[in-house]
């Protein structure tokens, strides 16, 4: 298992850090992993799917689900399922919503990224994990650390 921490000074640097993830799993062969995003409120796990968007070539503007659970995006280089489990508090909710969005990711070809994976029960076999952690949770300007395990 490979891991990297990189700071990131800024909403831009967060973004950019989304796109370089997305283009190393789209250099990968199929099945392609999952993306598991940690961190708290306001973290910048949406600014990184964001990123992600760009480099899938998503014209569509990126939001977080956390009230419609998923969102489907078709972009140029591959489509996006962004899921948010945040308002699941049952994880037998989380792990049936979240298998029936694997199974249409997997039919798409589709990058999922998965916000608040902790709801399920079970962590995806292979999946990329990105914890997105305030440097200062009394300052979100002074950046944010992010450490990937893959």
């Amino acid at each position: 298992m490979q891991q990297l921490s990189v700071q990131l000074a800024d909403a831009a640097a967060t973004q950019n850090l989304g796109r370089h993830l997305a283009l190393d799993w789209l250099a990968l062969p199929q099945p392609r992993p999952i993306l598991l995003l940690e961190g708290d409120l306001g973290a910048g796990k949406t600014s990184l799917v964001q990123g992600i968007a760009l480099a899938l070539e998503i014209e569509e503007p990126i939001t977080s689900p956390t009230f419609a659970l998923a969102q489907h995006y078709q972009g140029q280089a591959a489509a996006l399922v962004h899921l948010d489990l945040y308002r699941l508090e049952q994880s037998a909710s989380a792990d049936e919503l979240f298998c029936q969005e694997e199974e249409e990711a997997g039919a798409l070809g589709a990058l999922m990224a998965v916000e608040w994976p902790g709801r399920l029960s079970f962590k995806p076999d292979g999946a990329w994990t990105l914890q997105l952690d305030l440097i200062d949770p009394n300052d979100p300007e002074a950046g944010r650390l992010a450490r990937l395990q893959r």
